[in-house]
């Protein structure tokens, strides 16, 4: 049952109407007084949709009230927030109180169904063929399909069982953590889970796009829009259609494309430059990022308001240091992947050069374990020694191996500090020693240092200018 409060009787009348024809029974309240009865007495209720007004005062403080009262007697129903467009400020305050999520006013009937058919599924709502839906057993666009995924370890086992749960439905998912942690490995994952798996998986390195090129590159333009518009450009969210758009580093991107960015995501509309024609998505979004977007809407650098939009559901990736216990797993992952890539005779990982690889602090997480797994493979030479040096036939990777590779990044190869350190030194001061030498090393070079350091560009720009290099 879902339960619609708003002092309108249209808008009730016609909530009603829309919901009911698509299946769900209704309940309707015109008064808060009203809707807490209801939320009281209905265990029923699965889902709350509300007004934020129900005087002529616009505060919002009415609605604000009754939310925090439905989180109080029923914390594990949903509420959706109702607001105008220019009161999103008020939408923002009841997400901080707990709201799942807000939609403006007037609605688009498919956009609404979409967001209280996810929060329902989200937070475990049976609702007819809805939860078949999620299960993957029955689905207008076909079954979810179950694929294995490619990410290896099992300190990540808590992170995909919420992939896999939220995956079917088309909430927003904002992915965090370190550069190189593996955030676009999941994103594919939630994109292969998903109902869109048919569809397109499109990936935008917002970091790299200026704030001038950001409505050409994401909604495209016609040909004379502009100076050098010289032919029809097709934008990310038009080629996204039916699929997932993956943002990605979306904490990189300018408060003006904030807005631009917020209205699409919000509304699912957009306009292509050159076009007066409105034109509606249907793209399922997946951002990431490894800035601290919390610290950035506190320090007026990130919208608040977008935060929420794409912080529906949040998944944090641990840094490797955090996980040392799957350092063996993916270890010999990336040599089985390095032998067949260079067609050399299996490999493997002794049990000291694992020893030595967990007291590393890999600022650059899993892609600076992989690349130092392939440059230690391919420095111990293609060709094997006359006898195979352990017993089953099997060539070995030894620490020494490790450490001689290691080695060209000279302060990466001290071990992660213990109690109170080594030497006085930290992990932070470890780090800023190690980009500055591979800088050094490579003569300014610094896509030759990044490779090394095994961490993209963008991530070693923010690290030069954190560390004051």
């Amino acid at each position: 049952m879902i339960l619609v409060a708003d002092d309108d009787k249209n808008i009730r009348l016609s909530l009603k109407l829309i919901l009911e024809c698509n299946g769900y029974e209704v309940a309707l309240a015109e008064k808060p007084k009203e809707a807490m009865q209801i939320v009281r007495n209905t265990p029923a209720v699965e889902l709350v949709l509300m007004d934020m007004n129900y005087t002529p005062a616009t505060d919002g403080e009415e609605g604000l009230t009754l939310l925090r009262q439905i989180k109080v007697f029923r914390p594990e129903v949903p509420c959706i927030l109702m607001t105008a467009w220019g009161s999103i400020d008020l939408a923002v305050q009841g997400m901080r109180a707990g709201a799942f999520d807000f939609i403006t006013k007037p609605w688009d009937n498919g956009v609404l169904l979409d967001r209280i058919e996810t929060a329902i599924k989200i937070n475990g709502g049976n609702h007819g063929d809805r939860s078949r839906d999620m299960l993957g057993i029955a689905s207008n666009h076909g079954p979810v399909p179950v694929i294995p995924s490619p990410i290896v370890g099992t300190s990540l086992s808590g992170i995909l069982a919420t992939v896999a749960r939220v995956a079917p439905t088309n909430a927003p998912v904002l992915i965090t953590g370190e550069s190189g942690t593996g955030k676009e490995l999941i994103a594919e994952a939630i994109h292969r889970q998903s109902q869109r798996s048919n569809g397109p998986f499109v990936k935008v390195n917002l970091g790299g796009i200026s704030t001038s090129l950001f409505e050409s590159e994401m909604f495209g333009h016609k040909k004379g829009s502009f100076t050098d518009a010289k032919a029809d450009r097709i934008g990310r969210f038009e080629m996204a259609s039916g699929g997932t758009i993956f943002l990605d580093e979306i904490g990189e991107l300018s408060l003006a494309s904030q807005v631009k960015l917020l209205r699409v995501l919000q509304d699912q509309t957009y306009e292509v430059l050159g076009d007066s024609r409105t034109r509606r998505t249907d793209v399922r979004v997946v951002c990431a990022t490894n800035a601290d977007l919390r610290a950035m809407v506190n320090e007026h650098t990130f919208r608040e308001d977008l935060f929420y939009r794409i912080n529906i559901i949040n998944l944090h990736l641990p840094p490797l240091r955090d996980r040392r216990e799957d350092i063996p797993l993916l270890a010999n992952h990336f040599l089985r992947m390095a032998c067949e890539a260079n067609h050399l005779p299996p490999v493997t990982v002794s049990t000291d050069a694992i020893g030595y690889l967990q007291t590393l602090p890999f600022p650059g997480n899993i892609r600076e374990l992989k690349n130092l797994v392939e440059r230690a493979l391919l420095m111990k030479g293609t060709d094997p020694p006359p006898a195979p040096p352990c017993e089953g036939g099997e060539w070995l990777l030894t620490a020494t191996d490790f450490r001689s590779s290691y080695s060209s990044v000279p302060s990466l190869s001290t071990p992660l500090p213990q109690q109170g350190g080594v030497g006085g030194g930290s992990l932070s001061s470890m780090e800023r020693s190690a980009i500055a030498a591979c800088i050094a090393k490579h003569n300014g070079n610094l896509s030759l240092v990044a490779k090394e350091l095994g961490i993209s560009r963008g991530a070693l720009y923010r690290k030069i200018e954190k560390h004051g290099l």
